[in-house]
């Protein structure tokens, strides 16, 4: 509703300014009769009109690594219940009130239009009648100048039979009558009584009632040839005199506007550039409210016949979510391998494999109950992924927040800190804008990596533990058919602290070549990392150090709630281009760290440089775990598995420990 009152708000001014500005001015009555009415039209009917347009995305041929895919069950909405507590939903009955006073106002207008209707058709019925021409004169007993409704011309009973009345005037409500202007005001009159709270109709009233005395004005100066004697007509008949309620009136407006158009002329070439000057005006319009550009299926063709693919509205969807996405994707199952653009996919593939897209997240409040009992009971809550008692929990007011999730933890999966049976995540306005509302249109990374295989099967069977059991620094973990994760976070602040982010995990394999893969490899370095490290000044905590998956999301909510002082990130490179060798480092050049992120990243290169490993330079790069750290962050290609030189010492016990040695010697050396 709101989108719509935008819109045709915005389309009503546009019209209408631009009849104030250009059109009003000029000789052109009848076609500004119907541009008025047209537009208003046009306005109401263009929030509700989509045209797509098909768009082809360009394939890109430069390879970036990326890292992970998240891939979330659909959650059921439960009602809550913990500790024998019932929570009950609060209704919002503020749009119940607003629509019933919307109501309300609308139904006295409509008593007052049908009042007035009834007062004009009672004056027809009343009155005595005489025919005039295609008119009815209706003789009232009040004193009155002529004016018209529909087809009825009310005018005073002694004036008409005294002969008061110039042949003028009768001419001027003819032209009401025959073209039919009471419809005109009917039509405005029913919009103001819908859309009473938009002053913009009763502006284009106005322009309206003035046009059709621009309209009646002209015919009496074409038929009686002198401008002079009706404009003192005007001036005498209708200065003092009121106007009526729906009905065309001989003195309404009698301005210096309305007086100069009687003796204006305009040239046919001017009033066809104006009228032409309307076409960009609407296909801005239709421009910004009107077009959605989505990606289509092209054309295949098999056994030389041509074939247009059906596309169903889930299809769309997924269109919108994953274009321009590169998907690097193994079927182990039918050893199919994938590596190319969303758009380049064939529908039966993007069908198979991306059928997921993420529902909208929708608003959703608090309960009351519930809040009162986390601000005086010791519950596991978190606020926008941070861990919070109930004190800072007391700060906020319930309508601070616009959404949370909860989730059954199971006795296994409980912390010492966080041993109750349910967890709770409250976000606030900012965070749900920011990081949720949007979340189901497009997908958060330009690369997605996926492996199939039978295992997901099994893996799907069971709760997953995505950090290791027994204590830990950060887990984070899922419930079967629980809502959102649960998360577990040590804050105990020590004089440094590092993130060691082991690409990959589970079911994403990363890169592959022959029997190695990305994944097991930077898993196997961050071992060496954790058994080398001694330093007691510097904390190193892991995302994980064995075959574990976890999202990006969950990854990033991890590590910033860590608060540490540098992520590193370990992944294994990949290229078509065998040749390709050496190490990169890539940051962010959208981030707040961006300098002090640059002078550790020339430092791990400096002692990364000291392997067999060739140094590719430091690069800029929009990865998630880049962009969403809290931190200076790196990610870093420890070569590539590609390239044989690479792959042969970075799958090595030898190249492992070298390539552990030296980060750990650059992660004792930061100040």
């Amino acid at each position: 509703m709101i989108d719509f009152l935008i819109k045709s708000t915005i389309s009503l001014t546009v019209f209408l300014g631009f009849y104030h500005l250009i059109l009003e001015r000029e000789k052109m009555h009848q076609f500004n009769r119907f541009y008025l009415l047209l537009t208003i039209a046009m306005a109401l009917v263009i929030p509700f009109v989509t045209l797509e347009i098909i768009k082809i995305v360009p394939v890109v041929q430069n390879f970036e690594p990326l890292h992970t895919v998240i891939t979330p069950s659909e959650v059921p909405e439960n009602e809550i219940q913990a500790n024998s507590l019932p929570v009950v939903e609060n209704i919002n009955i503020t749009p119940y009130v607003l629509w019933s006073l919307y109501g309300i106002i609308c139904l006295l207008l409509v008593f007052r239009f049908g009042k007035n209707i009834w007062k004009l058709i009672s004056k027809v019925k009343s009155n005595p009648i005489v025919k005039y021409k295609n008119a009815n004169l209706v003789l009232v007993d009040e004193k009155t100048l002529p004016h018209t409704f529909l087809n009825s011309i009310f005018i005073n009973f002694n004036d008409y039979n005294n002969r008061n009345i110039e042949d003028e005037l009768y001419t001027h409500e003819l032209v009401h009558v025959t073209q039919k202007h009471t419809l005109d005001i009917l039509f405005i009159e029913l919009l103001k009584v819908l859309f009473w709270f938009n002053p913009l109709f009763a502006f284009y009233k106005k322009a309206i009632q003035l046009n059709h005395e621009f309209l009646a004005d002209e015919e009496i100066v074409k038929t009686y040839n002198n401008v002079p004697f009706y404009q003192n007509l005007l001036l005498q008949k209708g200065s003092g005199n009121p106007t009526i309620y729906l009905a065309s009136n001989l003195n309404y407006a009698i301005t210096k506007k309305r007086l100069l158009m009687m003796t204006k002329s305009t040239s046919q070439k001017i009033a066809i550039l104006k009228k032409v000057a309307i076409v960009p005006i609407l296909a801005g319009l239709i421009y910004f409210f009107c077009i959605e550009i989505v990606a289509q299926e092209k054309i295949s063709i098999t056994n030389s016949e041509t074939k247009v693919a059906e596309i169903s509205d889930k299809d769309k969807i997924r269109d919108r979510y994953y274009s321009n996405v590169r998907i690097l994707l193994k079927d182990v199952r039918t050893k199919n391998v994938i590596d190319k653009m969303y758009e380049e996919l064939s529908l039966e593939e993007k069908r198979n494999y991306l059928n997921w897209v993420p529902n909208m997240i929708i608003e959703k409040e608090v309960p009351k109950p519930l809040f009162e009992k986390m601000t005086t009971k010791k519950m596991a809550v978190w606020i926008n992924g941070k861990a919070s008692n109930k004190e800072e929990i007391k700060k906020y007011k319930r309508t601070d927040f616009n959404y949370y999730t909860y989730s059954f933890v199971h006795k296994n999966a409980r912390t010492k800190r966080f041993p109750q049976e349910y967890q709770y995540t409250l976000y606030t306005k900012k965070y749900f804008d920011q990081n949720l509302k949007n979340s189901h249109l497009h997908f958060s990374n330009d690369t997605l990596k996926m492996v199939i295989s039978e295992l997901e099967k099994e893996w799907k069977k069971v709760d997953k533990i995505l950090s290791p059991k027994g204590k830990a620094d950060t887990v984070v973990w899922y419930t079967k058919e629980k809502e959102s994760y649960n998360l577990y976070v040590n804050e105990k602040k020590e004089k440094k602290i590092i993130v060691i982010d082991a690409g990959h995990g589970g079911q994403d394999f990363g890169a592959t070549k022959e029997h190695l893969n990305e994944k097991n490899l930077t898993a196997e370095i961050a071992k060496k990392i954790k058994e080398i490290h001694t330093d007691s000044d510097v904390a190193i905590h892991f995302t994980r150090t064995n075959d574990e998956f976890l999202a990006l999301n969950d990854r990033t909510n991890a590590i910033n709630n860590l608060k540490p002082d540098l992520v590193l990130s370990l992944h294994i490179n990949n290229n078509k281009n065998n040749n390709a060798s050496g190490f990169e480092v890539f940051v962010s050049d959208k981030t707040e760290f961006l300098d002090k992120t640059k002078a550790l990243a020339e430092q791990l290169s400096s002692k990364l440089s000291k392997t067999q490993l060739k140094n590719r330079g430091l690069k800029t790069a929009p990865f998630w775990i880049l962009k969403k750290s809290d931190c200076p962050s790196m990610v870093v290609e420890l070569g590539f598995i590609s390239n044989e030189n690479d792959r042969n010492f970075i799958a090595s016990d030898k190249g492992q420990t070298e390539i552990a040695k030296h980060i750990v010697a650059f992660l004792s050396e930061i100040r």
